[in-house]
């Protein structure tokens, strides 16, 4: 899947983001990434007055991905509520690396990077699966 639009992609994480429920901080997130089949996934922060349990938009798109059918990211973006592209923070990069194919692109604040780039030497299945473990995503 080399073909991306990312004005759709870039459109379908600002749909999500008008759904984000942020009373708190007021900063609205949305995601969208395409999946290796073509759909596209979207996920929106949901905060919560306990601020540590607030859900990031990448872990509600993690749970659509899962909960549609599964597969892997291809491509990914996230928007503020400004539609502006931002940047993942670490520990959705780290999310969005475990289901991810090898190379998958996101669009950031400084253009078009893999994921291997925005995560250098990440920790992720293989390692487990290295030391006995199996490999969770299919």
């Amino acid at each position: 899947m080399t073909d991306i639009d990312w004005d759709d992609l870039r459109a379908a994480a600002t749909e999500a983001m008008q759904r984000a429920y942020a009373p708190y901080s007021r900063y609205k997130v949305g995601a969208a990434a395409l999946v290796t089949d073509g759909r596209v996934v979207q996920g929106c922060n949901v905060e919560n007055a306990s601020y540590g349990v607030g859900l990031c938009a990448e872990c509600g798109l993690v749970s659509e991905l899962n909960m549609s059918g599964g597969g892997r990211l291809v491509a990914f973006v996230c928007v503020n509520g400004d539609g502006e592209t931002i940047m993942p923070c670490g520990r959705c990069r780290q999310l969005l690396y475990e289901f991810a194919v090898p190379g998958m692109l996101l669009e950031t604040v400084s253009g078009i990077r893999t994921i291997d780039e925005v995560l250098p030497d990440a920790f992720g299945p293989r390692d487990l699966q290295a030391h006995g473990g199996t490999e969770a995503v299919q």
